[in-house]
């Protein structure tokens, strides 16, 4: 039985909407029943129309979708809503939805301050309604085998912690003409008050604290403006210290010129460490001290059982960004599925990003973005 989805945002000419449709139908977990699809609402019609959404299932603002999809039969009604819009229309339709019974996928970062984050997380412990918020780069399987190698203590207590993430999209002034992302995401009142530490340095951060286990406690931050005319950062680097003695270095830019999407984490331990990145997704590589480095493949039999779960390919066949997309849905759906039965999720099932991670990554960007200003060299990671 499929899940009914709702989608809030996403519709013609939107950046990511058709990414998470994509996700959504890869393992038939979902269908999609209604949508608004955009603030105008000629636009949403006409994108439910190309959709395939029955007339009177597409809306014209979010508050009209939570309202009459609640009003429907329960065999009928949207069950989950992805909202898939800028920054700041993240917070007042997911506390809507939870608090009207509806599980909720959520854009990264999961709101536009950290306490619309704490008061989301209350939302959703008070519902019982589950969130999933959309750190893509942890449904790789190669990452989730890092993941499980470090957790096995196969590497030695982690010291070392590398993660960057370069593009060069924002080179320029983009803002400058008619670049609707480049727009609302350099625009303080929709993105926020980080711009690539918003918008890609908690990916990085995520990716982090999801591969190593461990969780930040101090860091000092060095954040950047170096397009002029630019209004929030467009470049940025972080020192973290965590909890159990390790440090790190993150990175996030925007202004590479010519870079794309090669998100990339090392992890050095005492006995070994591990590399993956992104422009090789399918390949995590272990590294020893006393023997030659490993390869490992995605689909080989050799690896784990969460990356095995979160693999669909036969070994060889490359996987890429849309099927880890997909995993985050699939994972979120067979949760859903498995307590609505009255059952336990097995441990597979609950891997993806939630609210816990939310409210860490927006406490992230506001502590970063309070370092760069801050004079003092290490500031508490404070949430």
């Amino acid at each position: 039985m499929k899940l009914r989805l709702g989608m809030i945002g996403g519709g013609q000419g939107a950046f990511i909407g058709a990414v998470h449709r994509i996700a959504s139908r890869i393992d038939d977990q979902y269908e999609l029943v209604c949508g608004a699809f955009s603030s105008n609402a000629e636009r949403s019609k006409a994108s439910g129309i190309a959709l395939g959404i029955t007339d009177d299932r597409v809306y014209a603002t979010y508050q009209e979708l939570i309202e009459k999809e609640s009003q429907l039969p329960e065999d009928i009604r949207a069950q989950v809503i992805s909202i898939v819009t800028p920054n700041h229309v993240h917070f007042e339709p997911a506390k809507l939805a939870l608090e009207n019974g509806f599980h909720v996928i959520l854009d990264k970062p999961m709101t536009l301050t950290l306490q619309e984050a704490k008061t989301l997380k209350d939302a959703s412990d008070k519902t019982g309604q589950l969130l999933c918020l959309t750190h893509t780069y942890t449904g790789y399987p190669m990452v989730k085998q890092a993941r499980e190698l470090v957790a096995a203590n196969q590497i030695g207590k982690v010291r070392k912690v590398y993660a960057q993430y370069p593009q060069g999209w924002l080179s320029t002034l983009a803002e400058g003409g008619d670049n609707k992302q480049a727009t609302w995401r350099t625009d303080p009142s929709q993105s926020g008050i980080a711009g690539a530490m918003g918008d890609i340095g908690t990916h990085a951060f995520n990716l982090i604290e999801y591969v190593t286990g461990l969780t930040v406690s101090h860091l000092c931050a060095d954040i950047n403006i170096v397009v002029p005319g630019r209004r929030l950062d467009d470049d940025g680097a972080v020192l973290l210290r965590f909890e159990g003695g390790a440090s790190g270095v993150l990175t996030a830019t925007q202004v590479a010129a010519g870079a794309e999407n090669n998100v990339k984490i090392s992890v050095y331990g005492e006995s070994g460490g591990v590399e993956w990145q992104q422009d090789d997704a399918n390949s995590l590589i272990v590294r020893y001290p006393d023997k030659p480095a490993e390869i490992w493949r995605t689909g080989g039999g050799y690896t784990s059982t969460a990356a095995m779960f979160n693999s669909r390919t036969p070994a060889g066949h490359p996987e890429g960004y849309l099927e880890a997309f997909a995993n985050l849905y699939r994972n979120f759906a067979l949760t859903i599925k498995a307590l609505s039965n009255n059952e336990e999720p097995s441990a597979e099932m609950l891997d993806f990003p939630g609210v816990n991670e939310g409210v860490r990554g927006m406490a992230f960007i506001e502590n970063v973005i309070a370092s760069g200003k801050s004079e003092q060299k290490w500031t508490p990671f404070t949430i």
